[in-house]
């Protein structure tokens, strides 16, 4: 479960899920740059760049509990860190 940072999995999925757009997931990760990014994206294409916060929901979902852990709660994520992206150590 949620070790450190006391990040939930459930949590960040749930707010790609409703609040993606606005890169609210984001935010409550850490990742502020990555946030900012998902609310121009998706106010600049008129709504489309939505998508991509619905593919970080499902990868989100995917995502073992212990990768989560290791990416998000054992450690502060880079401003710039979207879901796909790869850990930097």
């Amino acid at each position: 479960m949620a070790n450190g940072n006391g990040k939930n999995k459930l949590v960040a999925a749930l707010l790609a899920f409703f609040l993606g757009g606005f890169g609210v997931h984001h935010f409550y990760l850490g990742s502020t740059t990555a946030g900012i990014i998902c609310i121009a994206a998706t106010w600049l294409t008129c709504g489309i760049g939505g998508i991509l916060p619905f593919i970080e929901f499902i990868l989100l979902l995917l995502m073992s509990e212990a990768d989560f852990d290791t990416k998000y709660n054992q450690r502060t994520p880079e401003s710039m860190e979207f879901i796909f992206t790869k850990a930097q150590k």
